[in-house]
C-alpha cells in the first residue's frame, strides 16, 4: 500500500525582476513571475505604505518558505496565495 506524500509548499528562492515582478521558485519544482504589484496597492497601507515604493520592495527575503519584507516580517503574503498569484 502506497501512502499520498503530502508535504507544505513553500517558497525556496526568489529574485527581483522588474517593476514588482519577483521570479519565484516553489517547493514542488514550479517556478513562475509573481507580480506583487496588485497586492502592495491594497495590503501596503499606512506604516507599511514604505514597501510599496521600488527602492523598498526590492529588499524582500526568502524566509520559513515565504517571501518576507522588514526585520519583524511587516508585509508577508500566504504562500498558497503566491502560488496560484491570488490576492
Amino acid at each position: 500500500m502506497r501512502k499520498n506524500k503530502q508535504t507544505a509548499l513553500g517558497i525556496i528562492s526568489a529574485a527581483y525582476l522588474r517593476d514588482y515582478k519577483i521570479l519565484v521558485l516553489f517547493s514542488n519544482d514550479r517556478m513562475k513571475i509573481i507580480d506583487f504589484e496588485p497586492a502592495i496597492q491594497k495590503y501596503a497601507k499606512g506604516e507599511f505604505k514604505i514597501y510599496a515604493t521600488k527602492a523598498r520592495f526590492k529588499k524582500f527575503k526568502v524566509e520559513n518558505s515565504n517571501i518576507v519584507w522588514g526585520e519583524n516580517w511587516d508585509l508577508i503574503f500566504p504562500v498558497d496565495d503566491v502560488f496560484a498569484a491570488q490576492f
